[in-house]
């Protein structure tokens, strides 16, 4: 009888091991510091988010996959509205947890105007929330991180078409500070 119970008791275990693990790692929310990164861009050079402390709003736009029909979307999308972010003081980047050498290719697809993000063995990624053991690839949410590294906003709701015009708008609605 007893090992009966210890056999129970270790099977209903393990079929609240998905759970235990999402609730021992909180899920980001406005007002909670960003987690730092340090990531090489499509551009060759490597971002960090404390050098924007103190001086630009960072937008962190993750995707899932490289060369795909909504990526590609919302990756023109914010090229397409380079203008209208330009005006504020913020500098934004998409993600993914493709190699530094895919989103090379895929920025030189598109001839972005700005840098894509490489985060391969998923560290930044999952500190952010957007992968876990359940989703190996990127939820499409976009984070906005003030000047003092504490998150604004989180878009978890992003319509790849409209990224870009979507993006300027929250920027508008934060009140983020415009360039002269």
């Amino acid at each position: 009888m007893k090992s009966w119970i210890n056999t129970c008791s270790l099977i209903a275990l393990l079929g609240a091991a998905p759970f235990l693990s999402a609730t021992l790692h909180a899920e980001l929310a406005v007002g909670d510091s960003a987690p730092d990164f340090e990531l090489p861009g499509s551009d060759g050079k490597t971002y960090r988010l404390a050098d924007f402390k103190d001086k630009e709003v960072v937008v962190l736009a993750w995707f899932p996959k490289a060369f795909t029909g909504g990526c590609t979307a919302e990756c023109k999308s914010l090229k397409e509205n380079n203008d209208a972010l330009g005006k504020y003081k913020a500098a934004w980047f998409t993600a993914s947890v493709d190699t530094a050498e895919d989103n090379k290719r895929f920025a030189e697809s598109l001839e972005l105007n700005y840098p894509i993000l490489s985060d391969p063995d998923k560290k930044v990624a999952t500190a952010y929330g957007v992968v876990s053991g359940e989703r190996g690839l990127p939820a499409r949410w976009t984070f906005y991180i003030g000047k003092d590294g504490k998150i604004l906003r989180i878009d978890k709701a992003v319509k790849a078409g409209e990224a870009g015009a979507d993006v300027a708008k929250t920027l508008e609605e934060l009140g983020v500070e415009k360039r002269d």
